[in-house]
């Protein structure tokens, strides 16, 4: 019987660390086939394509070539006995199957206690991180890297509370108490990683995004018919309003005419925070503008988070930025260091009044006091674009358009308006519509000169 398995190390699924899970492809047909995780990595420079094995050449900080070949063959008859098994007990989806029982320490003496037999479904791999591994990879294609990760981030820290209260987590945990156990360690117990201090619990909003991911990954697992109905009226959504800081257009022309001919290696920082705040994109998208999106003074670009393709005109300033200050070439900066060399640029510009922002840790409220350079991000642009433009009365399903916001209430959230600035814009619209009529505009005139 001729069964496909065969090892890959592609080179394209490399990870953060420069290696690569060795796979085992199993293609029932060009159409049907899968992939088997051996848990087993290396970087694939040394990995033999032609012989499907890793070369004598690994480092030994990697582990011995030759047992770790020894173990990809093991792992393939393992395989091998499983495809085996569905075939001969005429299994309907033999990859499927496959999928779902393989593991690299699987004992296949206990394939006969699979319920794979003839007539029946093959077993589905219940494990809830299981699951979530596969609702990931199901998404890889379809949502940006950013998505990911915050999928990934929901994974990581349902681990770490299982870690925490040293108790499995299977699909009949998640009931009212799971969930105000999971939603109280991650309030006041959940130990944040790679920081230098020691940092507990979540703000609320971090503790609702995740338990926002939890709920549509269990969601998905219902709809597909994977796992049974659970009742997660209770796992409500946690918000709180997002402190953050925007500029008007004052102050983006003061970062602009900043002079920084003693700081010459923060002029690139300059120029493309101020054209990511005249075009309203997200720093993965104005980043990463290439000459193909700049047509006759309009960019047009496909957002990476929405994959919403927008088309923005370019002001004088952006074009004169995109053309002559960057000769239609975006340099190559890094989010975390447009975010750190941009305070620098602002507080040259003497943007320095102090601001204060509150959010909460549990119970507690957290407040901040900084100057306005220090709370500036790269979403200080497209933050900044959306309230002066809503400012200067642009409608919004325009600006919404651009900036993606699906909803109103969303959009109205997004932006940053002072209490003046509100009662200005109020102003401005009576007097675009004129006298209501309540009183006559006689004695209005009268009660004016008298006063």
């Amino acid at each position: 019987m001729l069964l496909s398995v065969t090892p890959i190390c592609p080179a394209s699924k490399a990870r953060k660390d420069g290696t690569s899970i060795i796979f085992l492809q199993y293609c029932k047909s060009e159409s049907d086939k899968t992939l088997l995780n051996t848990q087993v990595a290396i970087p694939p420079a040394y990995w033999s394509k032609k012989g499907k094995y890793v070369i004598d050449k690994l480092p030994t900080t990697y582990g011995d070539a030759s047992q770790i070949n020894t173990e990809i063959r093991r792992q393939i008859r393992i395989a091998e006995d499983i495809i085996t098994y569905a075939i001969q007990n005429n299994i309907e989806d033999v990859v499927s199957f496959t999928k779902t029982t393989f593991k690299p320490d699987f004992d296949t003496s206990k394939l006969l206690e699979i319920e794979g037999k003839k007539g029946e479904e093959p077993k589905v791999n219940l494990d809830v991180f299981f699951q979530i591994e596969e609702y990931i990879k199901s998404k890889e294609k379809k949502v940006s890297p950013k998505m990911i990760n915050v999928f990934n981030n929901m994974r990581d820290t349902l681990k770490a509370f299982e870690e925490y209260r040293n108790n499995p987590i299977r699909f009949e945990s998640f009931d009212i108490n799971f969930y105000e156990d999971f939603v109280e360690y991650m309030a006041y117990e959940h130990i944040h990683r790679r920081r230098k201090k020691l940092v507990k619990g979540f703000k609320i909003s971090t503790i609702g995004k995740t338990i926002k991911q939890l709920r549509i990954f269990l969601n998905n697992r219902m709809r597909r018919k994977i796992i049974s109905p659970i009742n997660l009226e209770d796992f409500k959504g946690m918000d709180e309003e997002s402190d953050a800081v925007y500029l008007n257009w004052d102050e983006i022309t003061r970062v602009y005419q900043t002079d920084l001919s003693k700081y010459p290696h923060l002029e690139k920082y300059r120029d493309l925070f101020v054209f990511g705040c005249l075009t309203g994109l997200r720093f993965s998208d104005f980043s990463t503008v290439v000459p193909e999106d700049v047509r006759n003074r309009m960019l047009y670009k496909k957002q990476e988070k929405s994959d919403h393709r927008v088309v923005i005109p370019l002001r004088d300033e952006a074009n004169y930025i995109f053309i002559h200050k960057f000769k239609r070439k975006i340099p190559k900066i890094t989010n975390p260091d447009f975010n750190y060399y941009i305070k620098e640029v602002v507080k040259i510009a003497g943007i320095t009044e102090l601001i204060k922002f509150s959010h909460k840790r549990g119970n507690k409220d957290i407040i901040e006091v900084r100057p306005k350079y220090a709370w500036v991000t790269s979403h200080t642009c497209r933050r900044s674009f959306c309230t002066n433009e809503f400012l200067a009365g642009t409608p919004v399903d325009l600006i919404m358009k651009i900036s993606g916001h699906k909803n109103l209430r969303d959009f109205y959230r997004y932006i940053r308006i002072t209490p003046e600035e509100a009662g200005l814009k109020i102003k401005e619209l009576w007097e675009q519509r004129g006298d209501m009529g309540i009183v006559n505009r006689h004695q209005v005139q009268q009660a004016a000169i008298s006063a």
